[in-house]
């Protein structure tokens, strides 16, 4: 494993574990699921992996829950990462919740709290007033925000009057948003930007293609997945497969790679099994060749899939349909 090249009180794993999926009903694992999540943190324990992701909305708080057992007395030695959902984040909302989510992780102190969305209202100015007071009394390591532009992290970061280190985005190789300033803001201040859905949900693995969909309500709801445009990324597929094939390694490996490729970028896939969290750990430890990130970006802007409003009657023909 990996780690990120930054001072913080703990090492930050380049692969991390994204747990949305512990709890939620929404993914389609199935029943048992539970219990493999616990086999899974295990493992990415055992692989290196330091970054453990959560947050209070997955599950509505069963995600929290699973992983502070699943991590059981190893929770010191992690970076134990959780998001508030920001209804009404005023200061004493943002410190109630954060003593909720660290009752439910087993933890005496949240090592990276986040902001899971900007609110349109309320200004961080209070929600980073309450992010100090935990700061002040230990309850929280470190600040994060989440989907947040650069001027919206940037002004945080003042409020706060202290490193909000990390802003977790969507990030991968068809949404390629984060490169044009988060991440080199994030290199030249010594910040972080956590990629979460670095796979496209699964779209980037080469699992899926017009004649062979995917199930569960999330991935179903993902534009990208629409027969149209698993059609449109055959190309990007291919591309993907011919690095990977070069590599001795698999079409989610080389995506994941594209992205860590930059110093201070974290990904957070999530991981069904056991055999895929070992996967992901792997995919830390290659290093793509010039040509190869040089191919793997021209085929990426290449793709052109269709989305938002335009995805909209589509999205719901399909579900139609089903």
């Amino acid at each position: 494993m990996r780690y990120v090249p930054l001072d913080t009180p703990k090492p930050i794993s380049k692969i991390g574990l994204g747990t949305w999926q512990f709890g939620s009903r929404e993914w389609g694992y199935g029943p048992d699921y539970e219990r493999r999540a616990a086999q899974i943190v295990r493992r990415a324990l055992d692989l290196g992996v330091t970054l453990f992701d959560t947050a209070e909305i997955y599950g509505f708080g069963r995600s929290e829950r699973i992983l502070g057992a699943a991590l059981g007395d190893d929770r010191a030695k992690v970076v134990v990462a959780s998001k508030i959902f920001p209804v009404l984040p005023l200061a004493p909302v943002v410190q109630q919740r954060a003593v909720a989510s660290a009752a439910r992780l087993g933890v005496a102190g949240i090592d990276l709290y986040q902001v899971h969305q900007p609110n349109p209202v309320v200004a961080d100015t209070t929600t980073m007033r309450g992010m100090r007071a935990l700061q002040d009394v230990g309850l929280v390591g470190e600040v994060g925000v989440s989907n947040y532009t650069l001027r919206r992290w940037r002004f945080a970061e003042a409020a706060l009057g202290r490193r909000v280190l990390s802003n977790q985005v969507r990030y991968s190789m068809v949404d390629r948003g984060p490169e044009e300033d988060l991440i080199p803001y994030a290199e030249q201040a010594g910040r972080i930007v956590i990629a979460y859905s670095p796979l496209g949900q699964g779209f980037l693995s080469g699992r899926y293609d017009a004649r062979n969909p995917p199930a569960g309500a999330v991935r179903r709801a993902n534009p990208y997945f629409l027969p149209e445009n698993l059609e449109r990324g055959t190309e990007l597929i291919a591309t993907l497969r011919e690095v990977a094939d070069a590599r001795d390694a698999t079409p989610s490996q080389i995506a994941l790679a594209y992205v860590l490729r930059h110093p201070t970028v974290v990904a957070i896939p999530g991981a069904s099994s056991v055999e895929q969290v070992e996967r992901n750990a792997a995919a830390a430890e290659i290093d793509l060749a010039d040509d190869e990130y040089a191919a793997l970006t021209t085929a990426a802007h290449a793709f052109r899939p269709v989305t938002g409003l335009a995805a909209v009657p589509k999205l719901i023909r399909a579900r139609t349909r089903k």
